[in-house]
C-alpha cells in the first residue's frame, strides 16, 4: 500500500466509520455528554464577535462545497463567464476572510481569558486547531492557485465522489501541491475528531442548531424569599 492510498483511501474511510459510530453511540449511550458546553456566562463580547463570522463564514463556505459536489456543470457552465468566476472567487475570499477573524476572535478569547483557558480542554484546542489551518490553507489556496472554483470541479469533485461509490481514485489528488493535500487532509482529520468534541451536538436531534441564537442561557435560580406574615402576627403587632 502507498502512502497516497494511505492517506487518501485509509484515512477518509476510516475518518467517516469514526464520524457515524462515535457519533451514534455517544447520542445513545452517553446522551449527558452531548452539549455545547456554554461559556457564555464567562464572557461574551468576545464570543459574540467571534461566534457570528465563524459559524456563517464557514457554513455558507460548506454550502458551497457541496454545490461544487452537487452540481458540478452548472458550476462551470457560471464560471464560464469571466465576471461571473471573479465574482464567486471574490465571495469565497470574502466569507474566507470573514471565517478566519472568527477563528482568531475564538482562539484569543480562550488563551486571553483566563476563566475561558481553565474550562478548555486538549479537545477543544485539538479541535480548534484543526479549523483554523483548514481556513488558513483554502486562503492560501484561493490566493496562490487561483480560480479554484474552476479548476476544483475536475480534480476535487471526482476524488470525492470515487470515495462516496466506493471506487476510491487517490491517483486524482497524488500530484497535487503539498498545501492543498493538506487542506484534504486537515478535512478528514476534522471529521475523525469532531464526534470526540462538543461539536457533536450539532448533528444530534432535535437538528435546529442553524436556526436559533447560537447560544441559550436559561436563569434556573429560585425566587427570592419574601417574607409573609400571618394573619395572627400581623394582629398582634398592630395591638
Amino acid at each position: 500500500m502507498s502512502g497516497n492510498d494511505l492517506l487518501f483511501v485509509v484515512v477518509p474511510y476510516a475518518a467517516f466509520v469514526l464520524l457515524v459510530v462515535v457519533s451514534i453511540a455517544r447520542w445513545r449511550l452517553h446522551e449527558f455528554t452531548v452539549s455545547s458546553l456554554s461559556s457564555q456566562l464567562l464572557e461574551s463580547k468576545r464570543l459574540f464577535w467571534g461566534s457570528i463570522p465563524f459559524h456563517w463564514g464557514v457554513s455558507l463556505i460548506l454550502i458551497g462545497h457541496l454545490l461544487a459536489l452537487l452540481i458540478p456543470r452548472s458550476i462551470e457552465i457560471w464560471n464560464a463567464v469571466p465576471l461571473q468566476l471573479f465574482l464567486l472567487e471574490a465571495t469565497g475570499m470574502a466569507l474566507g476572510l470573514w471565517a478566519l477573524f472568527g477563528i482568531v476572535m475564538l482562539i484569543t478569547r480562550r488563551v486571553q481569558v483566563r476563566r475561558i483557558a481553565a474550562v478548555t480542554s486538549p479537545m477543544d484546542a485539538a479541535v480548534l486547531g484543526l479549523l483554523l489551518l483548514q481556513i488558513v490553507t483554502g486562503l492560501w489556496i484561493a490566493i496562490g492557485y487561483r480560480w479554484g472554483s474552476f479548476w476544483g470541479t475536475s480534480v476535487f469533485v471526482p476524488y470525492i465522489r470515487s470515495l462516496l461509490t466506493l471506487s476510491p481514485q487517490p491517483e486524482l489528488v497524488a500530484s497535487l501541491p503539498i498545501i492543498l493535500k493538506t487542506h484534504v487532509l486537515a478535512f478528514f482529520a476534522f471529521m475523525a475528531l469532531f464526534p470526540f468534541s462538543r461539536l457533536v451536538h450539532i448533528i444530534t436531534l432535535p437538528l435546529n442548531y442553524l436556526t436559533r441564537p447560537w447560544q441559550k442561557v436559561v436563569r434556573n435560580a429560585p425566587e427570592p424569599y419574601v417574607y409573609q406574615p400571618s394573619a395572627d402576627e400581623f394582629l398582634t403587632k398592630k395591638s
